[in-house]
């Protein structure tokens, strides 16, 4: 891919990826604050915006310590999606001296559906996926992320729940299973109104990793993107999956960062290391 066809998936990944999601879940809402998007309900809160604030300086502290205090008010931590190409420049370096600190970077890519889809799923003998809707299933999903992290991602049973409770026709959730237990799970969220879908979840647990059963859930959901007519998948991809998105035919256009102040750690400068990534896109669920 030449460096003008990867400018222009970005542009569109500008233009149409950076304002609101797909049909909130009840409870969740979306709010503007300037320039920013702001949704409100989650399992944190979370604040994105154009590729370029449009301001700079004193009203840029302004406005993210808006942010951090609206969240603080309400108890909750929250995120600030940022991109290495966003404006100003000095963004980051604001939000440090706010008291908001990274997590991991991931890479965004964008690819053709259609070319993932062509291959085939293969899976190992005695693993199956199957579509979910049901409540049972989402806690399983919930339960087999606490387990691959190592932390309490019992939210996610609600958070997917409501999603499909809401728009049941903008998401749709895979578990891989073997001997009755959820070994892998991933789900692609449709955008109505672009031209992309998203790839979320892909974790799976430590001993079924490396058997194809993450590129069995990509080639899956990308033949699903096809029926439906989507032009571009999108993925904002860990270390760990990114390589193995690029050979399937993904393009890398920027990266993104988390930055994330909490209440329970307003000086933040200490935090702890996150967890090591598993072999997954991402799992946070925007």
């Amino acid at each position: 891919m030449t460096e003008t066809e990867t400018q222009a998936l970005l542009a569109a990944y500008d233009d149409q990826m950076r304002g609101a999601p797909p049909t909130p879940p009840a409870g969740v809402t979306y709010e503007k604050d300037g320039p920013l998007l702001r949704i409100v309900g989650q399992f944190r809160g979370f604040v994105s915006g154009p590729r370029d604030l449009g301001i700079r300086g004193p009203e840029l502290d302004k406005l993210i310590g808006r942010q951090r205090d609206f969240f603080a008010a309400r108890g909750e931590g929250m995120e600030w999606k940022t991109r290495a190409h966003d404006e100003p420049a000095d963004l980051i370096d604001r939000l440090r001296a706010a008291g908001f600190v990274p997590e991991d970077q991931e890479t965004v890519l964008i690819g053709r559906p259609e070319e993932m889809a062509v291959r085939e799923p293969v899976l190992p003998d005695g693993v199956t996926v199957r579509r979910v809707v049901d409540d049972a299933d989402m806690h399983r999903i919930a339960a087999m992320e606490s387990a691959v992290w190592g932390q309490d991602w019992s939210w996610l049973a609600d958070d997917l729940t409501g999603r499909v409770a809401s728009a049941p026709d903008e998401i749709a959730i895979y578990v891989a299973e073997a001997g009755g237990e959820v070994v892998s799970a991933a789900w692609l969220v449709f955008r109505p109104g672009t031209e992309f879908a998203s790839l979320w979840g892909g974790s799976t647990v430590t001993e079924w990793r490396g058997k194809g059963i993450y590129r069995a859930l990509v080639a899956t959901r990308a033949a699903l993107a096809t029926a439906r007519g989507v032009p571009y998948l999108h993925v904002d991809a860990s270390d760990d999956s990114a390589p193995i998105l690029c050979r399937l035919g993904f393009r890398a256009v920027t990266t993104t960062t988390p930055y994330v102040w909490s209440p329970d750690r307003p000086d933040q400068t200490d935090q702890p290391d996150q967890p090591d990534q598993p072999d997954q896109e991402t799992v946070r669920p925007k």
